[in-house]
């Protein structure tokens, strides 16, 4: 469906706002991008699509930001998009129904605000333990099932990523953001390269260069001067609520047609 003036207008100050946050620590804001598409009934086509062209678009400054600082190891961060990408161009290139789409999309929502909810109670101490070095297979495990998952529902993965490296003490923070970035970049355009292929790519250019602009203004307002203020504890919260109700929204409605 043809999005109104009204309703692209509020989707582009929601988007810049979601770049803006999300981007100030490392991550591109895909999930938040489908749960907001999702309450405007777009396309299940269409969701995805544009949900992956505006991760790589947030996430492009990210990466080049993070370079440019010399945070950026891609030796240490390979073997995680070695197996990511061709599992993501599979996930992608999947061709789902419809409700199957939102029955995937609604439980990654909620796995999603749960992740968030743990964040805020959780990272506190996890940053207080000593690193920790793991064998090669683990990396190789989590970037392809998790790019797997990325591609089948259209969001970079890096949000499910950052979580697990945190708990298991992979890295300093910088170093897991990074990671986070270029793993969403990666994932987003290989994601984005099997809608293409299974010819599932659905976009109106004209939404797309609009909601593409505000979030390109918001990630480079988030990783140029990193708003710690906005990604609080309160707003983490927030974000979690309004995707968690979204995600129980697109399971029942959606999905199952309650």
């Amino acid at each position: 469906m043809e999005l109104g003036v009204a309703s692209l207008a509020l989707l582009c100050i929601l988007f810049l706002i979601i770049a803006l946050i999300y981007s100030s620590v490392g991550f591109g804001g895909g999930s938040s991008y489908l749960a907001l598409l999702a309450l405007m009934s777009v396309s299940f086509y269409v969701m995805r699509s544009l949900a992956l062209v505006c991760n790589i678009v947030v996430v492009g400054g990210s990466v080049y930001w993070f370079l440019k600082n010399r945070h950026f190891k891609l030796s240490e961060f390979l073997p995680f998009v070695v197996t990511s990408v061709p599992m993501a161009f599979l996930g992608a290139s999947y061709k789902l129904t419809e409700q199957v789409f939102f029955l995937v999309l609604g439980i990654v929502l909620v796995l999603v605000a749960l992740i968030l909810f743990w964040q805020t109670t959780h990272l506190e101490v996890l940053e207080r333990e000593p690193i920790k070095t793991y064998p090669n297979w683990i990396n190789y495990f989590l970037g392809g099932s998790i790019g797997l998952l990325s591609g089948l529902v259209g969001i970079g993965g890096g949000i499910f990523l950052a979580p697990v490296l945190y708990y298991l003490k992979w890295g300093p923070p910088t170093k897991i953001a990074a990671l986070a970035s270029f793993f969403i970049l990666v994932n987003s355009i290989s994601a984005l390269s099997g809608l293409i292929y299974s010819d599932d790519f659905k976009i109106s250019f004209g939404t797309a260069i609009f909601l593409g602009l505000s979030v390109f203004i918001g990630g480079q307002l988030g990783v140029r001067y990193s708003f710690k203020n906005l990604s609080s504890k309160t707003i983490r919260r927030l974000t979690a609520l309004l995707v968690l109700i979204v995600g129980v929204r697109v399971l029942l409605i959606n999905a199952l047609a309650l």
